[in-house]
């Protein structure tokens, strides 16, 4: 089944076409598999109960078969008003003034809230330290422009009006934010560098994570250049073009030297050495201030995680 994906600011559209393969599968257990993890069964059949999916344009209940051949659309209900908490939970602040901040997020933190986890998040803790952030993405995810994964560690930039956010979108959009990762991967990496062209989509196989494919992808482009080898383990440095989600994972496992520590995307069986999370820091960040376009850039030193695993590696 191929998708196609709508995301506004606060309302998103997810549209399907059902393949023979498909056909019998309950819809709300193919909702479940296709949609992020953090959306519960209870919540997806609550939406079918109340006519956010349809099928042939046609309500169903949450045990309908998919038939082959139909056409699935789920049309999610923008945000809830939830109040958030505004939590004190420490935070590194890289930068701040008036329009933007710039934060070192530690490895094990989310981002924004999820349906059924609005606390304990970086936009929680967010809202304690700035107590202003733009409203552009709704209440579950204010001041958010772009994200990290949350065993990512690194440089991100949140918005504290409506102006800086819609700037800085734009520049994403553009491909005008420099974005540099360091990340240790398993294998000896041929090259001293390259580029990866590939697109990603979802995964068939999985929906919940994401591949190489030419099914319902989008274009993505990542750049690497060789900063250390260890054997069989080698250092990089990765520059994003494209943001899309899972990118440096995904487009590290279709070369063969997947992330060391990866859940989703790395070896099923550890190779000697073991970490928390994938082994993937967000070093560097550039873009041009929202207000004054002064061009900024921040650099952010590898988590003591990533340190410690690279002293394993030079001492063997």
């Amino acid at each position: 089944m191929e998708m196609q994906e709508e995301q506004e600011m606060q309302e998103q559209r997810y549209e399907w076409m059902i393949a023979a393969e498909e056909a019998g599968e309950r819809i709300d257990k193919f909702l479940a598999e296709s949609l992020d993890d953090s959306i519960s069964r209870t919540q997806i059949q609550q939406w079918i109960k109340d006519g956010c999916v349809t099928v042939g344009d046609r309500t169903v209940k949450p045990n309908y078969k998919l038939p082959e051949g139909e056409r699935l659309i789920l049309v999610m209900p923008e945000p809830e008003m939830l109040e958030l908490t505004p939590e004190p939970i420490s935070i590194d602040v890289v930068y701040e003034d008036a329009d933007v901040i710039v934060v070192n997020k530690p490895r094990g933190l989310v981002v924004h809230p999820a349906p059924g986890h609005y606390s304990g998040t970086l936009v929680n803790a967010l809202l304690y330290h700035c107590k202003d952030l733009s409203g552009i993405n709704g209440i579950v995810r204010p001041g958010i422009v772009h994200r990290i994964d949350k065993d990512t560690s690194g440089l991100l930039m949140a918005a504290k009006n409506d102006l800086a956010h819609n700037a800085l979108s734009e520049q994403l959009k553009a491909h005008t934010v420099n974005r540099k990762y360091i990340a240790l991967v398993h294998g000896n990496v041929p090259h001293d560098n390259g580029t990866v062209d590939a697109p990603i989509g979802r995964d068939p196989k999985d929906r919940k994570l994401f591949t190489v494919t030419d099914k319902n992808s989008k274009h993505a482009v990542t750049h690497f250049v060789v900063m250390e080898r260890f054997g069989d383990y080698t250092l990089v440095e990765l520059k994003l073009e494209t943001g899309r989600t899972h990118q440096i994972r995904v487009h590290m496992k279709f070369i063969g030297h997947p992330l060391v520590g990866d859940p989703q995307y790395g070896p099923a069986k550890n190779k000697g050495i073991a970490m928390e999370g994938q082994a993937l820091h967000a070093a560097v960040l550039g873009f041009e201030h929202p207000r004054t376009g002064e061009h900024l850039s921040f650099e952010a030193p590898l988590p003591d995680d990533m340190v410690r695993l690279l002293e394993v590696l030079k001492t063997r």
